[in-house]
């Protein structure tokens, strides 16, 4: 089947199996062809609407090591950096009251300091300001997503990186794939909003691994889904390696779009740092979502996932007007609403 049916194919059923991705991921004669149709299939189940999420990067301690990650355990050369409760409540305070976000995003690295017990108290301290919040924390216990979601929290992003259990298991010593995807399962089971999402163009990364990963976020019927290309960070052992491209993290995207059309997807930061156009492209290739980071100058320099972090439409000093400037251009505006998910179809994701 020619590639132009496969993307119509996808656009009417919202369904293709591992061989169609694969050739379509393979295909870059139909990349703008593909991008249309995710921008159209964007348009008719979640509208022109832009949800923006205040970002607030709270802690860059995290317990982990993983190969491609900034904020690794071993990485001596950064500084590192906790909020205080009422610092993090305070700046979530602001971006509701003063800049009128309805959804703050809390991230951090697996902060072991940040106890159940100290994150409830932070939930139920920013949900005062009735906005939706997104917890970013890492791997829990069912028990603590349950306790989040009694506090007030309402959705949970948990990368899954890749789907390549191999790769995973190569790239982040010392964790567990499996417990990785229960850990997603125990999220939806507690009644947040699951978000996943991977990067793309990691070392070893194959094709079909690609198509595995939008094929998983299907499987477990995911509420969110950020991608984004790996960018290789000088103090972690993926250093001199090839990064990865913005044109196959579009298409990844864009094909998620496809096959979960109701979804909310970001124009992730990584993509505007590879090009100056890249969040723009990436809302007119299925994306409906933009995360302003509103993290204060003096601890954001110091959350460094990866090197030349972009900042664009991210600063705290920056105003609404600019980011509302860049959506009006492309025929866009921001949305009134808390951004949640109305499924058109799909099941409750369950082990």
């Amino acid at each position: 089947m020619a590639s132009s049916e496969l993307i119509a194919k996808a656009a009417a059923t919202h369904d293709l199996g591992r061989d169609e991705l694969i050739a379509l991921l393979e295909d870059e004669s139909c990349n703008e062809t593909l991008f249309a149709a995710a921008d159209d299939t964007r348009r008719r189940y979640v509208g022109e609407g832009i949800h923006l999420r205040a970002l607030i990067e709270f802690s860059n301690i995290c317990r982990n090591n993983c190969c491609y990650c900034g904020l690794r355990r071993d990485n001596q050369n950064m500084i590192r950096y906790r909020m205080k409760t009422d610092e993090i409540i305070a700046l979530a305070e602001y971006a509701a009251r003063n800049r009128g976000f309805k959804t703050v995003v809390l991230q951090a690295g697996e902060d072991l300091f940040f106890t159940v017990d100290k994150m409830c108290e932070i939930i139920r301290g920013i949900k005062q300001f009735d906005v939706a919040l997104t917890l970013s924390i890492g791997e829990k216990s069912a028990a603590e997503y349950q306790a989040y979601r009694a506090a007030g929290a309402d959705r949970f992003l948990l990368r899954i990186e890749t789907t390549d259990r191999n790769l995973y298991h190569r790239l982040d010593p010392g964790m567990s794939w499996q417990n990785r995807r229960q850990c997603l399962a125990d999220i939806a089971a507690a009644g947040l909003e699951t978000g996943s999402g991977v990067m793309v163009g990691l070392p070893g990364q194959t094709i079909a691994s690609l198509a595995d990963d939008i094929l998983f976020f299907k499987e477990i019927n995911a509420d969110m889904i950020g991608i984004g290309p790996f960018i290789p960070h000088p103090d972690t052992p993926l250093k001199n390696t090839t990064g990865g491209t913005l044109e196959m993290s579009l298409k990844v995207m864009a094909l998620t779009r496809l096959l979960l059309p109701d979804i909310n997807i970001p124009a992730t930061t990584a993509m505007e740092t590879l090009a100056p156009n890249g969040q723009t492209k990436a809302l007119q290739a299925g994306a409906n979502v933009i995360m302003p980071n509103i993290t204060l100058a003096q601890y954001r320099q110091h959350y460094e996932l990866y090197p030349g972090k972009s900042e664009t439409n991210c600063a705290a000093d920056e105003t609404l007007q600019i980011l509302q400037d860049k959506i009006t251009a492309i025929g866009r505006y921001i949305a009134a609403d808390k951004g949640f998910r109305h499924k058109k179809s799909g099941k409750v994701f369950r082990l």
